[in-house]
């Protein structure tokens, strides 16, 4: 009625039969706009390095950082690390900070650096998400210098990488990399890596988990999550 009333005057003829003329187009009802849950996997380069100690650190603090207001925005966290010669789900996706605290305390660090088999298992669970969960936005965050030393299958350990990062682009999966290399030796591995997953490529100055938590919230927020 309220959408009708400003038109009175203007059906008049239909008001000669009726008291107050209603028509289709001031049918209304009410639609609520319910917002799409964000996946964020981080995918993390636990290979030996000077700098691992300090990168897993920033991402335990991220990670918890992100599930703390993971309840009010619906959405989940998990982390995949991958070295030696396999990737591993250290945390499943949740939304528990509990669980979180308990999957983050362990983490086998050292080895060499199965880039493709940690991008692998991140499409893997991607994929199983998306079926369960049809409406789920997905956001991959890859810390890593982007270089591979070890492949699943017979493809050089790089090409492999790339291969598999153009899979996850081509699945629509949003993605962001941290690059890890120190500048003074950065062959723009990282970079490449990005371009082939159609996403950014961040190089943070001081990885502290504040910092790499803000990248992550801004990534979100560029991309909304409204569904």
């Amino acid at each position: 009625m309220r959408a009708a009333a400003p038109f009175q005057r203007d059906r008049e003829e239909q008001r000669e039969k009726v008291a107050f003329s209603i028509l289709p187009s001031d049918l209304q009802r009410k639609v609520r706009v319910r917002r799409a849950a964000n996946l964020i996997l981080f995918v993390v380069d636990a290979s030996w390095s000077m700098a691992v100690a300090e990168r897993m650190s920033a991402t335990k603090g991220a990670i918890l950082s992100l599930l703390t207001d993971a309840y009010q925005r619906r959405d989940r966290v998990g982390l995949i690390v991958f070295q030696k010669d396999r990737a591993i789900t250290v945390l499943p996706p949740t939304n528990s900070v509990q669980l979180a605290q308990r999957a983050l305390t362990d983490i086998p660090v050292g080895g060499k650096t199965p880039l493709s088999a940690g991008l692998h298992l991140a499409y893997e669970i991607f994929r199983k998400e998306k079926v369960l969960h049809p409406d789920v936005l997905p956001l991959l965050i890859l810390l890593t210098d982007g270089a591979g030393n070890v492949s699943m299958g017979d493809l050089p350990p790089q090409e492999e990488a790339l291969r598999m990062a153009d899979r996850i682009q081509e699945a629509d999966i949003r993605s962001v990399v941290i690059n890890m290399e120190h500048a003074a030796f950065d062959q723009g591995l990282a970079q490449n890596l990005a371009e082939h997953l159609g996403g950014p490529c961040y190089t943070l100055h001081k990885l502290k988990a504040e910092h790499l938590y803000q990248a992550v919230r801004s990534e979100l927020d560029d991309n909304h999550g409204a569904a």
